[in-house]
């Protein structure tokens, strides 16, 4: 394995507290009698515990080697990877390379632990790749991660020749890029001391723009700009105003699920992180997707200027928006930031004496989002409808009187009719309804 691994080019960036590089010095030490064998054993279970680590994480099954081989060709972001991932596999010197390491990658996927198991009297390697993982609700694992994983690994096992492996490999990096963001479709920011980064969502919402029930003026004009932003048209970045529980934050999220296989991904901000918003878009300006950086429930109060920040970047500066970002944001306010009657008073304002100038400022924020879209509470007819098309979807078997006369006992002890009061109107009758069987 050692002198295998040693041979990757582009692949070689492994990092040296890599499993794989980890396990290869561990062979490199058992073949040269270097090591004490306890310690050897000792080695190998460490790294043996981190691949059920990741395993546990991303749900892998059946042979847990070449599932994490197969999470290291696609995550490696290398020059040949990130190339394929924007234009696909095209003729050039550097895929002598690339098949170079695939056929290392193929040989490690086949790799005979039989001789270190037999000498050193374990058998774990045999074990993880004939390995029978406990069922985990999907909740616990990135499921989708895990079944692109999964899949492809089967592939490759199957695979006759580094040619194969060579347009396995690139036909996957086209289709969804190189690395956690090819792999995730949401993300969140966080910042330390190397910089900005990107975390997964592992667990995203599920809710598909068919699920929402109504708003299908709005659900058509948010479909009309992203699907133009993905085909590379002129879009606009967007605002979803209006009332409360009104389903504009479903609606952004379920734009993933409706158009990741289009190349979407979503970045999702908080209030307190503006700053870092330039240093986001420099990650992902080059690469070979479309970014939605979202901004939920977006509001300022009067003394707050973080907004400053979002006006520079959606508008402004020497460096101009990426075609590939758009920023989607959802605001019980139309404007965004909270107006007092100082603002508007026909008094001198006890602090600037530019009045007018501060109050457009914080106005010319909202008009910067070229989409604008209103959701409204649904009247009492469009309540009732949003309960009978949530009940049929759960499966419940209540008689219409009686569902609508819960509805309304609900919807007055829980703030109004709404979709989000809907929603949980059916949650808590699912909940107390015994099921069948």
């Amino acid at each position: 394995m050692d002198q295998q691994v040693a041979r990757l080019l582009l692949y070689g960036d492994l990092g040296a507290d890599s499993i794989l590089m980890k396990l290869a010095k561990l062979f490199q030490d058992w073949k040269g009698n270097s090591c004490p064998r306890q310690t050897l054993i000792r080695g190998i279970y460490d790294q043996v515990k981190r691949l059920l680590d990741l395993a546990t994480d991303y749900g892998f099954d059946e042979n847990l080697w070449q599932n994490y081989l197969t999470f290291l060709l696609m995550t490696n972001e290398n020059s040949f990877s990130l190339i394929t991932e924007r234009v696909g596999a095209l003729d050039g010197s550097v895929n002598h390379f690339a098949k170079n390491d695939f056929r290392v990658f193929q040989a490690l996927f086949h790799y005979d632990f039989t001789a270190i198991e037999a000498d050193l009297g374990i058998d774990c390697f045999t074990t993880l790749c004939h390995y029978k993982a406990i069922y985990k609700h999907e909740r616990r694992y990135n499921k989708s991660v895990s079944e692109k994983v999964r899949d492809l690994s089967r592939r490759l096992a199957q695979a006759e020749d580094e040619e194969t492996f060579f347009t396995l490999i690139t036909e996957h990096y086209r289709q969804y890029g190189v690395g956690l963001i090819g792999l995730n479709k949401a993300f969140r920011i966080q910042s330390g001391p190397k910089g900005v980064s990107l975390l997964p969502i592992y667990n995203t919402d599920k809710v598909m723009l068919k699920d929402l029930v109504g708003y299908e003026e709005q659900k058509a004009q948010l479909r009309r700009n992203t699907e133009a932003f993905l085909a590379g048209r002129s879009s606009n970045n967007a605002l979803l105003y209006g009332d409360a529980g009104t389903g504009k934050s479903s609606s952004v999220k379920a734009l993933i699920n409706e158009y990741y296989d289009q190349g979407l991904r979503m970045i999702e901000i908080y209030k307190h992180q503006f700053r870092d918003l330039s240093a986001v878009i420099a990650q992902v300006k080059n690469r070979n997707y479309r970014f939605i950086i979202f901004i939920d429930d977006l509001s300022f109060e009067e003394n707050e200027v973080e907004y400053k920040f979002l006006k520079a970047v959606i508008e402004g500066g020497v460096e101009t928006k990426p075609d590939n970002v758009l920023l989607y944001a959802t605001s019980n306010r139309r404007n965004l930031i909270r107006e007092t009657w100082k603002d508007r008073g026909d008094m001198e304002h006890e602090n600037d004496v530019h009045r007018s100038d501060t109050l457009e400022e914080k106005l010319s924020l909202s008009a910067r989002f070229g989409t604008r879209i209103h959701y409204s509470i649904p009247n009492r007819t469009q309540f009732q409808e949003i309960v009978r098309s949530l009940a049929r979807r759960q499966g419940l078997e209540v008689p219409e009187e009686v569902l609508m006369a819960e509805a309304n006992k609900w919807e007055l002890r829980h703030g109004g009719v709404s979709g989000r009061t809907a929603q949980q109107f059916i949650n808590d009758m699912a909940g107390a309804t015994p099921e069948k069987g």
